[in-house]
């Protein structure tokens, strides 16, 4: 049976995609900072609520260290935070802190595990305006500079471990109506994660380092 984890599982895109994947017969592993709080996620038939905040290394280490040699077919780290409005130097690198470290450091200390397993991928979900080409208004600065770095780290983990046979990929879940899309926001998080995981389910090693949204389409850098 495959593992997948996802981290910032306990609500929105995270949450949704927990319960396709255990609908799917997953083994999920879903992480939350507050573990006791994430009712919801604890629920879902299949899944193991796990304590993680990726935004501190203590935490990242104790999570593998808990998580042992277990292989995981698929990583998507999920978890990120929109940051600032307007200019704040400690707002700025926290969000830099949560949206590229994080995944960062837990792409490298999971690296072992995805090996060890069948399907080798790993996943980041980006946004489509860290492409530096289809930015054409200049808004957001902070939040886009955090998903372009994310995309260019990911692609330097993507290059690194080539080799190896491991795939990771970049997905834009298009705008969703969670906290953070609002409302008004385009689709659904059940559309978003159904079309999240087709992409995912059909990744090739030939599609490493790529960066897609939800329906499929390459995104250019």
């Amino acid at each position: 049976m495959a593992t997948v984890i996802i981290t910032g599982a306990n609500r929105g895109l995270g949450l949704e995609m927990a319960k396709q994947y255990a609908a799917q017969g997953w083994d999920v592993i879903g992480t939350a900072r507050e573990p006791e709080k994430a009712k919801e996620l604890a629920g879902i038939v299949g899944t193991t609520v796990m304590q993680l905040d990726a935004a501190e290394d203590a935490s990242v280490e104790k999570f593998v260290r808990d998580l042992g040699d277990q292989p995981i077919d698929l990583f998507i780290n999920n978890a990120g935070i929109y940051g600032p409005s307007e200019f704040d130097r400690d707002q700025w690198l926290d969000l830099f802190n949560v949206n590229v470290l994080g995944p960062v450091k837990l792409a490298t200390a999971l690296k072992d595990n995805v090996a060890k397993s069948a399907d080798k991928k790993m996943v980041v979900l980006s946004s489509q305006v860290g492409s530096i080409a289809e930015n054409e208004t200049g808004s957001m600065m902070y939040y886009r500079t955090s998903k372009a770095a994310v995309n260019q780290a990911w692609n330097c983990l993507a290059q690194q471990w080539k080799d190896e046979g491991l795939t990771l990929a970049m997905i834009h879940p298009g705008w969703v109506q969670t906290d953070m899309g609002g409302a008004n926001a385009d689709l659904t998080p059940q559309e978003s994660v159904a079309g999240m995981r087709s992409v995912i389910d059909g990744l090739t090693h030939d599609q490493n380092a790529k960066f897609y949204d939800y329906s499929g389409r390459e995104i250019p850098w």
